[in-house]
């Protein structure tokens, strides 16, 4: 008996996690934040929680859409694949972002996959609880609809990109777009993802974005190391034209 005393003071049970508060994490969304307690707590209550560990498949092109889901920390990739095997990336998705919303309103099968890149949490909304909402309260579909307009702003800048910039300025943009404070003189960035996912968001080759940054490196715009890339003069790499 002393024995077991002494070991388990030594060696204390490890603490069980916090259960994650859904209707409290639902309410600070800006999708939700003007929700009374009672409609966050229904939207709650009809809302699972996902683990995704790295490369969990959450859904697959063509499989039934039941609501949208959340991303409470982690790494999504949406993308499409063709029979031959290739893969183009439509986007990478992070903490607090969502997707699948206009499928589910469409009640049309998804028309992308949805894989974790790194272990990821996620929260899924039931269509259900979603349409019951907002039949009560008609200003819920107003944000939804905001938050749909800006996927679709977002997705018609990056159709812009594509067609009118060459592939160096589509790099030099990201990396720009990476950058937390564009008036420092310099900065060392890490790439959040593989470089053959983001050349695929950029709609480039993997050697051809290799290609580009191997130039910029040569030119001293940047330099590079594994998936750190140092920017020594951001301004100068702003005016970079190809």
């Amino acid at each position: 008996m002393q024995l077991a005393n002494t070991m388990q003071s030594a060696y204390p049970m490890p603490r069980a996690n916090p259960p994650f508060k859904v209707a409290a994490f639902l309410s600070n969304l800006p999708l939700f934040r003007e929700l009374d307690r009672d409609e966050i707590s229904r939207i709650a209550a009809a809302t699972l929680q996902i683990d995704a560990p790295r490369g969990t498949v959450l859904f697959r092109r063509g499989d039934v859409c039941t609501g949208f889901h959340i991303v409470i920390y982690g790494q999504i990739k949406l993308a499409l694949h063709a029979e031959q095997g290739g893969e183009k990336v439509m986007e990478i998705l992070g903490e607090g972002q969502s997707f699948g919303e206009a499928v589910m309103f469409l009640e049309k099968p998804y028309m992308v996959t949805a894989e974790a890149l790194i272990d990821s949490k996620l929260l899924h909304v039931a269509r259900t609880a979603v349409f019951a909402e907002l039949d009560r309260d008609p200003q819920l579909a107003r944000r939804l609809l905001a938050s749909l307009s800006m996927r679709l702003h977002h997705l018609v800048r990056d159709l812009e990109s594509y067609t009118l910039h060459s592939g160096t300025q589509r790099v030099i943009g990201y990396l720009l777009g990476l950058v937390d404070d564009p008036e420092a003189g310099s900065v060392t960035l890490e790439l959040p993802v593989r470089k053959n996912i983001i050349s695929s968001c950029l709609n480039l080759t993997h050697e051809h974005f290799s290609r580009i940054l191997h130039g910029l490196d040569t030119a001293g715009l940047i330099s590079m190391h594994n998936q750190q890339i140092r920017i020594p003069d951001i301004a100068k790499l702003h005016d970079h034209t190809a």
